[in-house]
């Protein structure tokens, strides 16, 4: 017997000699949250660990309790911690399946887990779990124990604690929380990244109907009980949709907290300028275009920005999709704009002294050994300007260069907000450059608002958890680019490219819109930026390797996504 008891010693000093202190572990710590909040206040994206109000168990709603007994742990007020019996149940249902479908750790388990150990499937980490719970019981009564549960069990989107998932997931506190509501939280700990709302209504709705099972089964609710809470399934989760939305506008936006503030060991409130309807509707319009029309024309990818004619971003889509492909091409991809920076061209030949009904001659021209060529290899002989730029002509573009010169073209395009490497090189004429749909759209700011260069932005103001002002957007400095009188005249020159030119698929049945179609060299990009109303937006279509589409134009899908979703903009 004494060799037995040095024996067992020996094995728990062997366990136990790493154990880690759990008074310094139980303190909270955490990376610092950063919550988005999109135009009208409802929650675009988190970021960090998200920790709610500290609830006690007999705070939170009985059947919340409940349901996290029936599903977790329904003998938790009758074990020391660690469930015999519980071990042997799933020990025998387990062996029946054939497989692992019932665990057998006790909800105290899961604290000692969550709060001291790491995930690791090892005999050392299990004994060291087992330790740690007849710890917990000894040190605190099981409400305590379950009130430290209900704070710091992971439910997934970053949120920790039953509060913090609520709010993220339902926009209310927990102890507002409906029966179904309740269902949906014991449910997720099984599989939080996999089941909570955010990430998959459909799967979170299936386990919140395993835990009215649960909950049946043991007694807690009748079936017409479980029945009733479960027709109120559809309302129950208002945050799940927009979980999957402004993917590519949060990430932008993120990327530029620290510019404003810094960097930061406190939780973060950022307001933005995105709508969540615009962007519901970007993100529609693009997709179905391109996976009706776009794929079969070789046309795999594709962004859309949205803006006021004060920058403020609406929507922003930067690719099919984020889940699968995180690079924004909205912002970070930089293409070529091709006939989509001729705007540019010819406001340089306006201040040069042409007028929009100046005639130039469509015809060929060859500059320093190069000889550009129109879409349709054809020429029209004498044109005016206006007819020149609503039928995107490449020979008149490049006279309207050299005559009003190149430099100045570079300064004009600059001074419109134009960002890339412009060189006067005679190609410049045909947008042979590479910009951002981003930086380019913003570019037609001006010729929106009459004139007025604007800073692209998504962020409104900054604070920290407790209200206080980090940053807040100022009015925006007025910086006239071009006179009142060349922004009418280009004003009504994109509107004929849209009335009767390239464009002509972009009108819209209850405004007149203006804008400019773009087609790179060998159909490997296409454009169309326009503006009607009080929105702004900008579409590039494409593939990320740089592979020619199957004579995608301007005129084509990129003007189909943007009358689509201009139909239901401001």
């Amino acid at each position: 017997m004494i060799w037995v008891g040095l024996s067992g010693m020996a094995v728990l000093v062997y366990f136990a000699y790493d154990l880690p202190d759990p008074i310094a572990s139980a303190k909270v710590t955490r990376r610092p949250a950063i919550t988005l909040l999109a135009k009208d206040g409802s929650v675009l994206a988190a970021h960090g660990d998200l920790h709610g109000d500290s609830i006690l168990a007999h705070e939170a709603p009985p059947y919340l309790i409940q349901a996290i007994l029936a599903t977790e742990d329904r003998r938790f007020y009758d074990h020391f911690g660690v469930d015999l019996l519980g071990i042997l149940r799933a020990a025998w249902v387990n062996l029946r399946a054939g497989r692992v479908v019932q665990g057998g750790s006790t909800l105290t388990q899961q604290v000692a887990k969550n709060l001291f150990l790491t995930n690791d499937r090892t005999v050392r980490r299990k004994v060291q779990e087992f330790l740690l719970s007849i710890w917990l019981e000894k040190i605190f009564t099981k409400d305590q124990i379950l009130s430290i549960y209900l704070n710091r069990v992971y439910l997934g989107a970053g949120t920790y604690g039953v509060d913090a998932a609520s709010r993220r997931y339902f926009n209310k506190s927990v102890r507002d929380i409906s029966l179904y509501q309740a269902a949906i939280l014991a449910g997720l700990p099984k599989a939080p990244s996999r089941l909570n709302p955010v990430s998959s209504p459909e799967r979170a709705h299936r386990r919140a109907r395993e835990v009215l099972q649960n909950m049946v089964e043991a007694g807690m609710l009748s079936p017409g009980e479980a029945k009733t809470a479960a027709r109120g399934a559809n309302a129950a989760i208002p945050g799940a949709e927009r979980g999957g939305r402004g993917g590519y506008f949060a990430d932008w936006v993120l990327d530029r907290v620290d510019d404003f503030v810094g960097t930061q060991d406190r939780d973060l409130v950022v307001r933005t300028t995105l709508d969540p309807v615009q962007q519901r509707n970007a993100e529609a319009a693009l997709v179905s275009v391109l996976k009706e029309k776009g794929l079969s024309r070789g046309a795999t990818q594709g962004a859309l920005v949205a803006m006021d004619f004060r920058g403020a971003v609406r929507a922003m889509v930067g690719g099919l999709d984020h889940g699968t492909s995180p690079f924004n091409r909205a912002a970070q991809a930089r293409r070529q704009p091709g006939s989509a920076f001729k705007p540019f061209i010819f406001l340089a030949g306006l201040e040069a002294g042409y007028t929009p009904d100046s005639v130039l001659e469509d015809a060929p021209i060859t500059v320093e050994g190069w000889t550009p060529s129109n879409y349709a290899n054809t020429h029209r002989g004498p044109v005016t300007l206006t007819e020149a730029l609503a039928l995107s002509l490449n020979t008149v573009a490049v006279r309207v260069s050299e005559s009003a010169g190149r430099t100045n073209v570079v300064q004009v395009a600059r001074r419109l907000g134009v960002i890339g490497d412009l060189s006067p090189s005679p190609s410049i004429a045909l947008g042979v450059f590479e910009v951002s749909p981003l930086d380019l759209t913003a570019a037609y700011v001006p010729f929106a608002n009459g004139g007025f260069a604007m800073q692209p932005h998504g962020i409104v103001s900054i604070t920290d958890g407790e209200g206080k002002i980090l940053y807040q957007r100022g009015a925006a400095g007025v910086r006239q680019v071009m006179s009142p009188a060349h922004a009418r005249q280009m004003d009504r020159m994109l509107g004929a490219v849209v009335s009767w030119g390239t464009g002509k698929a972009a009108a819209l049945p209850d405004r007149q819109a203006r804008g400019k179609t773009g087609t790179s060299q060998d159909y490997r990009d296409a454009w169309f930026v326009g503006y009607a109303g009080r929105t702004l937006a900008g579409v590039w279509v494409g593939n990320d390797k740089n592979r020619p589409m199957d004579k995608v134009t301007g005129g084509s899908l990129p003007t189909e996504i943007w009358h689509k979703f201009m139909v239901g903009a401001p």
